[in-house]
């Protein structure tokens, strides 16, 4: 089975702030495009950051969003979710948040009250996904998936485990439904062990270093904590030897091969949505949420 190769292993850009609570460096897209690793639009990392306690609340204020899905992965801290179709949530280590934005929706995500009042170190990640046409329009929905709930395969050495946040791997399904095909894992790997990833070939993938280090055979090339790892799209198989303690996010996905149309928290696939997505907002079709 051939192996996928690297395409680049990227040093994480400088942090921005959005809003004040989420210090994220973006890889996509203003590192890796979009259009190359579609279904994947956005992917933006907070690497670890400590936040000292305070008694106000940092996040992201009421926005709105349509046409693709966000998630959120939590490493270190908790961060809470409020949207306009009633749904809410809190997310703590190895939690996720699956929001489907769909036909449109009002959301907040901000620092959880107790966690802001001790402070910490904080630590997420949130991705981007792209629906196809026929979804964009689709009823928001919101999957919260603990840790507890988010199936967990040991590897074949006993040296790690694969957290199945989407898709399958050795067989076993994971926790979130998706409209497009989509494998979402988070690895954690002692120090010696080797996993090995067998996904299909066009899929478009990635993979962050969120703690550790890692070896990727057959090049022997070295990812280090906070670098994303950029693959091409020229084999099945690839696996990576664990030289320390080291926690890993691995991403792939089918690509949707559409037109794309994005402008700020929309994503459609023409310039008429586009209009149309700022004209249904503006005129209330999003729901009502406060501050």
């Amino acid at each position: 089975m051939k192996s996928r190769t690297i395409a680049a292993i990227i040093e994480p850009k400088d942090p921005h702030f959005v809003g004040d609570g989420f210090r994220v460096h973006n890889f996509v897209p203003s590192i890796v495009p979009m259009e190359l690793v579609n279904p994947f639009i956005l992917l933006d990392y907070n690497s670890r950051f400590y936040f000292p306690p305070t008694e106000q609340v940092r996040g992201v204020g009421v926005h709105p969003h349509r046409g693709f899905e966000t998630v959120s992965i939590a490493y270190k801290g908790k961060i809470a979710h409020h949207d306009s179709m009633g749904n809410s949530g809190i997310i703590g280590e190895g939690d996720v948040q699956w929001m489907t934005a769909g036909s449109g929706i009002l959301h907040k995500e901000y620092h959880e009250q107790n966690y802001s009042r001790q402070g910490g170190d904080f630590q997420m990640v949130q991705l981007w996904v792209n629906l196809p046409a026929a979804h964009k329009m689709t009823e928001p929905r919101y999957q919260s998936l603990t840790k507890e709930q988010i199936p967990r395969v040991t590897t074949p050495d006993g040296k790690g485990q694969v957290a199945i946040i989407a898709g399958e791997y050795e067989g076993h399904k994971g926790a979130a439904q998706t409209f497009t095909p989509i494998n979402l894992y988070n690895v954690e790997l002692q120090a010696g062990a080797t996993v090995e990833f067998v996904l299909p070939v066009r899929y478009h993938t990635l993979m962050i270093v969120i703690e550790g280090s890692v070896v990727c055979p057959p090049s022997k090339r070295v990812a280090t904590t906070n670098q994303l790892v950029y693959f091409n799209n020229d084999g099945h198989q690839f696996n990576v030897v664990a030289q320390e303690k080291t926690t890993l996010l691995v991403i792939n996905g089918e690509p949707i091969n559409e037109p794309i149309a994005a402008q700020g928290p929309f994503v459609m696939n023409t310039k008429q949505e586009l209009l149309d997505a700022y004209h249904d907002f503006r005129a209330g079709k999003f729901g009502v949420l406060t501050d």
